[in-house]
């Protein structure tokens, strides 16, 4: 990313790609890595990469469309993956009940902080995994994004286009039906 484009806020990004589409790019360089992670524990690896192109491409197809009065475009792309990730939930659903079967994880993950937390998890993985895959789509959908990927609820709101007090809603009714499905009322 240059220096030009460091400093400036994600929608004067895309506003400046109307007449330079090559601006956007900027937009890829910030979130593609995390939108990727994100698709990646949804779906696995090797859907994230079609995931992230296709999140991307209807991003700059949309980007006349895009509020230009919120500076960042984090909760909009996170939005249009988590409608491509709806699309694909069959999928997803298959792998977290072949988690919930098998306790084996299909997703690599690399070796750093993340091996202390999966040591101590281990245990209950496939618990979990069941847990998820019982949840409705829209539930699962807000708990991740809170959980896996750091997003507000307002950011929640935002990127799947539903009020605030629904995203509290869900989160709620998925935290609760986890805790219920792991016999834990600690989570």
């Amino acid at each position: 990313m240059s220096v030009e484009t460091a400093e400036v806020d994600d929608a004067e990004l895309i506003r400046r790609s109307a007449d330079d589409p090559e601006q956007f790019a900027a937009l890829f360089d910030r979130y593609a890595r995390q939108i990727h992670l994100y698709v990646a524990r949804r779906l696995g690896a090797q859907a994230a990469d079609d995931i992230v192109a296709e999140t991307f491409l209807a991003a700059f197809r949309r980007r006349s469309s895009y509020d230009v009065t919120v500076p960042l475009a984090r909760p909009w792309l996170y939005g249009i993956a988590t409608t491509l990730v709806a699309r694909h939930r069959r999928q997803e659903e298959r792998l977290l009940r072949a988690l919930n079967r098998t306790g084996v994880d299909p997703l690599p993950e690399a070796v750093d902080d993340v091996v202390a937390r999966r040591v101590a998890a281990q245990g209950r993985e496939r618990e979990l995994a069941g847990a998820l895959a019982a949840l409705s789509r829209a539930d699962r959908d807000v708990l991740l994004l809170i959980a896996w990927e750091d997003l507000s609820y307002e950011e929640v709101a935002r990127a799947l286009d539903i009020p605030l007090g629904t995203v509290r809603s869900r989160l709620h009714r998925a935290r609760r039906k986890t805790r219920a499905a792991l016999g834990d009322e600690e989570l």
